[in-house]
This record gives C-alpha cells, structure tokens and sequence, in this order.
C-alpha cells in the first residue's frame, strides 16, 4: 500500500487514476447493460414465469441477485486482501463474463437462468468494495473518501451508457446477442487490463513513491 498521500488534483494528474477510472467505467457499463434490461429479456427469452422451485422465475432471479450482490462486496474483499487486488479483479471480471455467456447460451432454461444470474451479480457488484481499494491502496488514505468520489463517477457513466445502450441496440437489432456480447467483452477486456496493465504500473508506482 501506498504512504504517499495524493490529494484528488494530484491524483487527478496520474494516468493510473485514468486507468482505473475507465476500467470501472467499463465495468459498470457491462453490468448495467445486462442487469437493467433482465426482466425484458427474461420475458423474450420465455422463462420470466416459469416455475422454479416454486416461484416464478423473474421474482425469483432478482431475490438471489441482491443477495450474491451483497455477499460478493465482503468476499471479494477477504479474497484480494490474501491474494492481491489485480489477481482477484482477474477471476471476478472474467467470471462475470463466462456467467454472461452461459446465460445466454442457455436462455431457454428457467433454472439456469436464475442460477446464472445470481454468478453474474456475484461477479459484477464487487467492484464496490475492489475500486475503492485499490484506488487507497495507491493514492493513500489521508484523502480517501474524496478520491473515491471522483472515482465513482465512472458509476454515473456506466448508468448513462449501460441501460440505454442495451436497449437501443436491442431495438436496433432486434436480438439480444449484440447486447450480451458487448457487456461479455467489456468483463473479458477489463478482466485482462487488471493483470497485464494495471498490476505491472501499480507495482512500478508504489515502487517509485515509497523509494
């Protein structure tokens, strides 16, 4: 971690910050290309009230979605404190991506479809809790709260493009395999920006602020 404290127009110079702030920009954009639009597809793909385990599956899916959404933010976090931010931010984004494909893939098959979206919530929300960290751990602690909030913008970004992108490449299309897979190669794209791009440059950062 970082014991060089950098005030927001400081950080704001760094084109680490840059980085970072467009790899959760593209992260929240997939998320909420995908998340936004699921009762909509949910009801083109057929299974919207299929009975699964005794309740319909929409309402179902959405109940399980806000709890893997919730348990990712704390398990993630155990998981990139062991095992470093950049590795863990690997697996979560790639499988976020691989469960999006799945999902897709198997579109007609109620239960998967539930199954499915919880693994995608699980992937998706934990950039709540492997952002702010990563970005602290960089920048220090000393201006923390401030920093993450010119990083969550990115946030409002992703919620301008993600929804609305989705639904006018669906219109435009008339399928949802554009959709998918864009949101599937924004997760891939990020997953391997973490490990090749993000990992050496903040390594040689912390290396260069703490020498």
């Amino acid at each position: 971690a970082s014991t060089h404290d950098l005030a927001p127009r400081q950080m704001l110079r760094t084109p680490l910050f840059w980085l970072m702030f467009a790899m959760m920009t593209m992260m929240s954009t997939s998320g909420l290309m995908v998340t936004s639009q699921m009762a909509t597809f949910a009801r083109d793909f057929g299974v919207a009230n299929v009975m699964v385990f005794g309740l319909a599956a929409l309402p179902l899916a959405l109940t399980i979605d806000r709890l893997t959404n919730g348990l990712t933010r704390p398990f993630f976090g155990w998981i990139s404190d062991r095992y470093g931010r950049e590795n863990t931010m690997f697996f979560a984004f790639a499988l976020e991506g691989v469960a999006m494909a799945l999902w897709l893939a198997t579109r007609e098959n109620a239960v998967l479809f539930v199954l499915l979206s919880g693994v995608v919530f699980f992937g998706w929300g934990e950039i709540f809790s492997l952002f702010p960290s990563t970005l602290t751990d960089t920048f220090g602690t000393r201006n923390a709260t401030a920093n993450y909030g010119w990083l969550y913008i990115s946030q409002g970004i992703g919620s301008i493009f993600g929804g609305p992108l989705a639904a006018m490449m669906h219109e435009k299309t008339g399928s949802w395999h554009p959709v998918f897979g864009t949101a599937i190669t924004l997760d891939i794209l990020t997953a391997c920006l973490a490990l090749m791009v993000l990992k050496p440059w903040r390594a040689r950062y912390l290396a260069k602020v703490s020498g």
